[in-house]
Formats: C-alpha cells, structure tokens, sequence
C-alpha cells in the first residue's frame, strides 16, 4: 500500500492537496486524474472520471447557465456594466473574478475561470446558434487588466464579432435613456419553439418562461437592439477605441 507522502511525490502535489483532494475538500484537475492513474496503474478508471469532475468544478448556477445555453438556437444579451461572460478573454475574466471583495482563494478564481471560459464552446457547436450582443461603451473603454490585456481582450470582441452566427452592438454613451438602464437581460430560445429569459430589472431578476413575461423581455431587448449602433459601426467602434492607444 502506497504512503501519501510517496503518493504525494509521483503524482507531483504536495501531501497537504492529496489530503484535501481525498477528503472532498478540493476537486482535483483532470492533470492530477491522468496522474495518479498512472501511479497507481488504474487502468484508465480514474482519468475516465474527468468528464464528471469538470461539471462538478463549475458552480451549480454556471452549470445551468452553460447546459441552456448549449441547447439555445438562439442567444440575445445585452450586458450593463461589464463585457459579457462569453466574450471575455481568460486574462480579463481573472481581473474581473481577482477583483472581488471580500477576495476569492486563488484556486476559486482559477475554478470560476475556467467556469466562464468553458461557456464558450457555444460557439464551436454545429449547427451554430445565432448570437446577438449589445454591449455598452464604458465598460469598452476600462482598461481592465492593464492596457494589453485590455487591448486583447478589443481584439477578441473583434474576432468574434466577425463571425457569421455573432451580431455584436455597441450602445454609445452619449445616447437617450433606455430600457436596459436597469442591467443585464438575456434571452434564451431553443428549437422546441420554448424560451427562457431574464432581467436584473424585471420580475425580481428571476429566469422567466410566461409567453406574457417574455413578450416584455423581447420588446426591451429589440428596443436597445435598435438603439444601438449596427454591427459593422460597431466593429468599427471598437477598432478606433484599439487605434486611440
């Protein structure tokens, strides 16, 4: 029978995280399955465990959010204060996440970015769903992260916003008042014909499925969809905010 501290050593993590990992106290990296499968020669059995560990590392909330969005045909979003979720860069998603208070453990920020950053395979599913985003100017403009980090993370709305299933809009600064001054709606619509929406400022922030609930959800996001700019304008936008540093 192999001692932790040996265990500890083949595997390449301290006895302390065996310890926690063993008791539950901290869920293990897929790296640290492969490993001790092959220290204690599993035959496979417990890198097969990788698949639902992974589910397990993410939030029950962002579990949810990600398994509706992975059946959506269609996603509409518009984002008050920061760069949506799915759009966000692993650099700015951890300055985002790091700047919590009270602050988050490191292996948390770790885990909730990788939380985030998995959401974003919605974009690699075929067929693709149609992906419309409105963005607001002043969180385009924080410098989150640091210039570079700010600076990739333009380049990446710009990539994303080329592709052939993504509408990406800027609401600019200087316009009238609007339905989504109360914060984020998102609106989730799947080929059975059913949806599901939300609203920070509308039925307690609660996801909704009412047709009536919805049909107000629908009529604020087409009316800031129609405010902002179009997304060619919009893409060039974001490429003369690049051009200002």
């Amino acid at each position: 029978m192999m001692r932790v501290g040996d265990f500890a050593k083949a595997v390449g993590y301290g006895e302390d995280m065996v310890y926690k990992i063993e008791s539950g106290k901290r869920i293990p990296r897929p790296e640290y399955l492969d490993r001790a499968d092959d220290v204690l020669g599993a035959g496979g059995l417990l890198s097969a465990m990788k698949e639902d560990v992974q589910k397990v590392r993410y939030p029950k909330k962002v579990r949810a959010l990600a398994e509706m969005e992975a059946k959506a045909v269609e996603i509409g979003l518009y984002e008050c204060n920061i760069i949506a979720g799915l759009l966000q860069t692993a650099e700015h998603a951890r300055a985002v996440i790091g700047a919590a208070q009270p602050p988050y453990s490191p292996d948390d920020v770790e885990r909730m970015v990788a939380a985030r950053l998995a959401r974003r395979s919605v974009f690699e599913r075929v067929p693709a769903p149609s992906i419309h985003f409105v963005l607001e100017e002043a969180p385009l403009r924080r410098q989150v992260g640091g210039t570079m980090v700010w600076r990739r993370q333009l380049e990446h709305l710009l990539e994303v916003g080329q592709l052939n299933n993504v509408s990406l809009q800027v609401m600019p600064t200087n316009t009238d008042a609007h339905p989504g001054l109360d914060g984020r709606i998102e609106l989730l619509k799947f080929s059975d014909g059913k949806a599901v929406g939300r609203s920070d400022g509308l039925f307690n922030g609660r996801p909704v499925s009412d047709p009536k609930q919805l049909r107000i959800l629908e009529l604020q996001y087409g009316t800031i969809r129609a405010q902002a700019l179009p997304p060619r304008e919009s893409l060039a936008f974001i490429q003369k905010l690049l051009g200002e540093t």
